[in-house]
């Protein structure tokens, strides 16, 4: 028998050398990616914001937002049947509007991603900081050692098998579940008999006071069910897995909303919530759960919580260091973080990489003196924008890419035609409100306003810049980009 080995085989070999792999079911991917919310932190700390807003519309907003998702959802979904590269937004727009237009959504995807991500290593440590001191009685640790902290654990955990990730996250994602439930459960039966006017919500109008913000913020709470795409090598059976995980991540986290604002609703009353959250939004989940449960679960919610922040980042770190992994396969970024651990089968280099500069900025600001309560929503609103930015080119893209396939393989209008143009004009609706509260959004001054904005838009466009040089002086580079077979 010969043992020559032939060349497709070695390139072949060398290919799965270079995949990630992991054995992840439809459970915990959705847990994997509905973690990047941080259920307990958004029901604690954005949900009051969303109701200062909106008031007794708030779950009603969550319900629609949720129907424009799945509607968004079903072009994603069959997106991902037709182009079955791991490379998510980045493969889809290459897909539907070229290598260059690829390159610079693959950019906004990594910045967005990695931005959202640095929210919480100063929210975790003021959070941790102020239990620590005010609770437990300990000593007073400057807040940055503990974000440096929390970037160590996240990137360890993110650095090994994508496995021990998700049931991690699986484990925290449910705790913070069973939290929110109980306080669900006992706003409604403290309720009472004043069910009609207490527990009463309807459905937002387009001339409502503060309707803009309150979409805005609300749409901020479903980032993360668009990530299960970037799964695909690291999924048992990604045909089945991919979709039912997307539409269970949109419609699990919509209604785990819309009951979650709705029992404020019945707590404080539909009266009085908009005021409510206006005088008190810091602590208005705290309070309320100490007043319908007592301190003591208040407590335990406040350590969830703390744990939340940890599963939300480790979250998006897996998903950011991908879309390193695939630049960097493709040629884009250094080799060196297309990298696979030969064991944990992990982009650990692209996971460490995510580490160290979340560890530099976290240096960087507090030697300049930038408050760690004035950094988080900095850092989640400008990454934000990116992604609502990155998910309305993707639209467009899928769009496009379907069009161009009708004359050849005409498929479902429904899927292939209406649904990417309902998703277009709305998540252009959006990212027109992001637009025109974009100091709101970030929590910043009209000069970060104008900083964080111009380099979002150039990121996109310096990426098709990036994307042409490529195509005239690295051609070889050039025909790789998208995640195209290794």
């Amino acid at each position: 028998m010969s043992n020559t080995v032939s060349p497709e085989m070695t390139s072949e070999a060398k290919s799965s050398q270079q995949r990630l792999r992991g054995n992840m079911g439809v459970g915990e991917l959705v847990m994997s990616v509905l973690a990047f919310s941080s259920p307990l932190t958004t029901v604690a700390g954005t949900l009051p914001v969303l109701l200062m807003f909106s008031g007794h519309t708030a779950p009603g907003i969550y319900l629609l937002l949720t129907l424009m998702l799945v509607i968004f959802s079903v072009g994603f979904v069959r997106m991902s049947r037709s182009v079955k590269n791991p490379g998510g937004f980045y493969s889809f727009v290459t897909a539907g509007l070229g290598k260059p237009a690829g390159l610079g959504g693959a950019f906004l995807a990594l910045f967005g991603y990695m931005a959202i991500g640095f929210f919480a290593p100063s929210l975790f440590a003021v959070t941790l900081q102020s239990f620590v001191v005010n609770t437990l009685g300990g000593p007073d640790i400057a807040w940055y050692w503990y974000a440096i902290a929390i970037i160590a654990v996240t990137t360890t955990l993110a650095y090994n098998r994508i496995d021990l990730s998700a049931k991690v996250l699986t484990v925290v994602m449910l705790l913070e579940v069973i939290v929110v439930v109980v306080f669900n459960v006992a706003s409604f039966a403290a309720a009472g008999g004043d069910s009609a006017a207490n527990i009463g919500f309807s459905m937002p109008w387009l001339g409502d006071a503060g309707l803009g913000l309150a979409l805005l913020f609300a749409v901020g709470n479903f980032l993360g069910f668009e990530a299960t795409v970037i799964y695909r090598d690291e999924v048992k059976n990604p045909e089945r897995t991919i979709p039912r995980a997307t539409y269970l991540a949109v419609v699990a986290i919509g209604i785990f909303y819309a009951l979650a604002a709705w029992a404020y609703i019945a707590f404080f009353g539909a009266g009085n919530v908009q005021s409510a959250a206006t005088e008190n939004t810091v602590n208005l989940f705290n309070d309320a759960v100490t007043a319908l449960i007592g301190k003591t679960f208040a407590d335990v919610a406040l350590v969830l919580l703390i744990t939340s922040i940890l599963a939300s980042m480790l979250s998006i770190q897996n998903i950011a260091a991908r879309y390193s992994f695939s630049l960097a396969a493709d040629r884009a970024l250094p080799r060196i973080l297309g990298r696979v651990h030969p064991r944990h089968k992990s982009p650990h280099i692209s996971a460490l990489m995510i580490g160290v500069v979340w560890t530099l900025a976290t240096v960087v600001f507090t030697l300049v003196g930038v408050a760690p309560d004035s950094l988080y929503p900095l850092a989640s609103g400008s990454g934000t924008f990116a992604v609502l930015l990155l998910m309305l080119i993707t639209s467009l893209a899928v769009f496009v890419y379907f069009v161009r396939r009708r004359r050849t393989d005409p498929e479902s209008i429904w899927k292939t035609l209406i649904a990417p143009v309902v998703s277009v004009l709305f998540l252009g609706l959006i990212t027109y409100l992001a637009l025109v509260n974009y100091p709101e959004l970030i929590g910043g001054s009209s000069l970060m306003t104008a900083i964080f904005m111009t380099f979002t838009f150039a990121l996109f466009i310096g990426g098709i810049g990036y994307g042409f040089y490529l195509r005239s002086r690295r051609p070889d580079v050039y025909a790789r980009l998208g995640r195209q077979k290794i």
